[in-house]
């Protein structure tokens, strides 16, 4: 009853998009009836709307009957700024860096209380990764997260400090603790994480700045941080400042609002 109530007052573009926020990384397909039931909408409406999106080319439906995003959401994920702009600028020196280092290289903006990955470029080491190009994972769990959270305004640091979540033994639950981590990472210019996301993965990661603002954090995973570490901030650093250089010519890209 509550689901069909809040589908009735529904406008028809909200129902669409509750229908493509449905998908995940956890959830890249989807029947019919999951669709309905994860988007809280009737198996009827669904079942109009999914026609539509496929026709649009939006979604695909596989062989077996289920549906998966369509290349017309990659080919419009493409035109938002943080793609066209950030990714193309860091590209050259995402490739340097792992060229250097052999290891794992992400590029990462905040989206609230998420590390949103733009790129990435996998390693040869045999490090656990659980991030891929589009996914969120909480900030203060990464390398890069700690990065963004650190220069994030002081009422989103204020609300991940006040809802810290352990994902691995290993993970910095406490406020007063991160907090400490954060402020580091401020004064020295680089965060790191231990086992924090992934047994067995530590990170390092420093800012991208483009007119006096955090835009962006870099970073590279790796099995062990206690002896590269300096090393691969130094590669870091390098690497950041190219595409610092390279966003000076590009309108800004666009903060997330909290």
């Amino acid at each position: 009853m509550a689901g069909n109530t809040r589908e009735a007052g529904a406008t028809v573009s909200r129902r669409v998009l509750s229908l493509l926020a449905a998908f995940d990384e956890d959830h890249r397909r989807l029947g019919l009836t999951e669709l309905a039931r994860r988007a809280d909408l009737p198996l009827s409406t669904v079942h109009r709307l999914v026609g539509e999106l496929v026709d649009f080319g939006a979604l695909v439906r596989t062989p077996v009957g289920d549906y998966v995003l369509g290349r017309r959401m990659w080919d419009l994920g493409l035109l938002a700024p943080v793609q066209t702009g950030l990714r193309e600028a860091a590209s050259p020196h995402l490739h340097d860096l792992f060229a250097a280092t052999g290891a794992t290289v992400h590029l990462a903006v905040r989206d609230g209380l998420e590390v949103l990955y733009v790129d990435r470029l996998r390693g040869s080491t045999s490090v656990p990764i659980v991030s891929t190009i589009g996914s969120r994972l909480p900030l203060h769990t990464t390398g890069v997260g700690k990065v963004l959270l650190a220069h994030a305004p002081p009422e989103v640091r204020d609300a991940a400090l006040g809802s810290l979540t352990a994902v691995t033994a290993y993970t910095i639950t406490q406020p007063g603790l991160l907090r400490r981590q954060l402020a580091r990472a401020r004064r020295e210019g680089w965060a790191s994480t231990a086992e924090e996301m992934s047994p067995g993965a530590c990170s390092v990661a420093v800012p991208v700045l483009q007119r006096d603002g955090v835009v962006a954090a870099l970073g590279v995973v790796v099995p062990d941080l206690r002896r590269d570490r300096p090393r691969l901030v130094a590669g870091l650093d390098v690497a950041a400042r190219g595409i610092e250089r390279a966003l000076r010519h590009l309108p800004a890209v666009a903060a997330p609002d909290s």
